[in-house]
Order: C-alpha cells, then structure tokens, then sequence
C-alpha cells in the first residue's frame, strides 16, 4: 500500500482496534511526496512502537532508505501489570482476531495494526517477550534480534529492537536496512530442529502446546525441519530476569550460566528451538490473572539468543497460536530466512 492508502485504512479501522496513539497525516503525505525513488525502501508506510519509536536506531535508519513513518503505535498505560495491554487514542487496544481479547504487549499497536493490515511493518522492542507474544497472539510475524546486535536504550540489557511484519518474508527489508552487512542464505532443509512444549518449567496451555505441536508436524511432513534430541529444559528465569530488571545485573548468575551452557549444547546438534511463543491464549482486558505470558520467551532476553514467533494455527475458540523459532545468537538472518522457509511449509491461509 502507498501512503494515501495506509492512512484511508488507519481512519477506517484504527476507531474500533486503537492501535495507534497518534497518526502523521500530513508528514507521511510530505514524506510519500518528497521521497527519493532512488532509495531502498522509497514511499513504505510504516509505524513506529510508542511515543519514543520515531527516535530509535531502526526508525532512523529505515527513514533514511526512504520508508514514511504513519504514525505511533499504542503500548501499555502506566502501571499495567506485565505489559500486556496496550492504550490507543480510542481506548484499549483490540486484538484483530477477537476484539474481547487483548493483543498482547508491550508491542501491542504494532502487532494489531500490522495485523490489521494498517501497516505492512511496525517498529517494536521486546524485553520479555514484547514483540513475539503480540506477533504470536495477532497471528503475525515478530523477531527479536540478538542482544547487542543493534543500539537499545535498555540499561539492564534484556530489551532489544525487533520488528512486526505479515510474514518472515516482509522482515527482510528490515534487517537488509538496519544491519551493516546483510548476506542471506537460503537455508539447508530439513534442518535440524529441538522442540520443547514448555521448556521444561511452563505451564503450557494444553490446546496452545497441541496448535504448535501440529504446525512442527506438518513442518516435518513438508521437509522443512527433521525433529532431534530429547527437548529442551531449562531453569525457570523467572526470578533472574525480575532481578535483572530490578537493576541488579550480576543476579540470577547461576540460573543464566546453567541456561547458557544448555543452550550452547543445543545450538551445538541443531538450527533451531522450536516452542509455542506463549504458554497461553490472549486474555481478557481484564488482565492475565496468574498466567505469565512470558513463560517461554523471557529465557531468551536473559540468553540474548534472537527469536522469532511465526503463525503456528488457532485454537477452537478462534485465537491466534505463535510458534517460536530460536536460533543461535548472531544468526538473525539466518534465522529470518529458516521463518521464511517455515512459514511457506506451513502454508497458513492469510485472510
């Protein structure tokens, strides 16, 4: 879509999703008119995550190869528990999927605009799962890139850039404009993939765990990944990360070693992680209760591995189920292109 398009479908649906917290009309107008068609990503409407997002690496960097920012994507109001909501200008944000549910956060706009079909990529960060959980839950591609890979804000270092995209395929323009040096390779299949439903700690949804199980099955039927080892169990990260988050960057020391070594084994026999992205189906606006949405994503923030969540199916009640791809670190690319080839095995139906 151009410019004008974008901002017809954002007056046209963002009053009922609220995924976004202010719209750039007139900029992204300008910007459409004065772009340099010469450039990579000349005209591309895209959204960035909150009201700081237009000043992050990414969203400089694709503004220099051209793409028109639309607009600021909602994220959590003050205070709410585990970022998992997200504020628009109309009010809380709606899952596109079911719009009784949440769209998971703390990415929340980008997710259900992209999936919405508002934007075709959205900026995001993930802290603990903040771009792969509304991927996952929006039924949309999210990647969280290596830790230090690309500048973060992020003083206790588990946060990272990532972005939202339709597909695997959409990413590619991303990391091809953010990353100094971009060498994609189409991936060696099968490739060689661990699953774990729970990592050996979650407490996984048994239809979500059963969603991504199938979408692993049909990616083995399709020659895209051969399943090895006996799984993946981890410690439990839950307290480490909140400690690190809390500002103490040498807790949990013993629980990250242990993970990392385990990991390190893993990576050593195999390309790929392969997980439900969240223990659970999105929740109400009323909030999550118990759950933690971040069972099986914040391991990663801690580990500083890049991952990814991919459209794995849907549950009976109509909602969105992400599988997660992990990959060793450094390998974003690597890793953009195994989504790729995962999400065509796949062949999920995109309305």
């Amino acid at each position: 879509m151009n410019v004008p398009e974008t901002l017809e479908m954002i007056e046209r649906l963002d009053p009922v999703l609220s995924a976004f917290t202010e719209v750039w009309a007139e900029r992204a107008l300008s910007g459409e008119r004065d772009a340099d068609p010469g450039l990579p990503l000349s005209g591309l409407p895209f959204a960035v995550k909150g009201p700081s997002g237009i000043r992050s690496y990414a969203a400089r960097r694709l503004i220099a190869a051209g793409a028109v920012p639309v607009g600021s994507t909602a994220v959590p109001g003050p205070g709410t528990y585990w970022q998992t909501w997200g504020l628009g200008a109309h009010g809380p944000t709606r899952n596109p999927w079911r719009a009784d549910r949440t769209p998971g956060g703390s990415s929340a706009g980008s997710a259900a605009a992209v999936a919405a079909g508002m934007v075709g990529l959205a900026t995001g960060s993930d802290g603990a799962g903040s771009v792969r959980i509304p991927a996952a839950w929006c039924g949309v591609f999210g990647l969280k890139t290596t830790h230090g890979l690309l500048p973060s804000p992020d003083r206790t270092g588990l946060a990272t850039a990532g972005v939202l995209t339709r597909t695997a395929e959409g990413a590619r323009g991303y990391l091809r404009t953010v990353l100094d040096a971009y060498e994609p390779a189409a991936p060696v299949l099968p490739l060689r993939a661990v699953w774990s439903a729970d990592l050996g700690f979650a407490a996984t949804d048994q239809e979500v765990a059963a969603v991504a199980r199938a979408a692993v099955e049909r990616l083995e039927s399709a020659g895209v990944v051969r399943t090895v080892g006996a799984g993946c169990a981890l410690l439990d990260p839950r307290d480490a990360w909140t400690r690190v988050r809390a500002g103490r960057p040498g807790a949990g020391a013993a629980v990250r070693s242990e993970n990392d070594c385990r990991l390190d084994g893993l990576f050593a026999g195999a390309d790929l992680l392969l997980t439900p992205a969240t223990p659970n189906r999105p929740h109400g606006h009323e909030g999550p209760g118990d759950l933690y949405s971040t069972a099986l994503t914040w391991a990663f923030n801690l580990s500083g591995h890049p991952a990814a969540s991919i459209p794995a199916g849907f549950t009976s009640d109509g909602c969105p189920v992400g599988l997660q791809l992990v990959a060793a670190r450094g390998a974003d690319v690597s890793l953009v292109e195994m989504a790729v080839a995962a999400e065509r095995g796949l062949n999920i139906v995109r309305p």
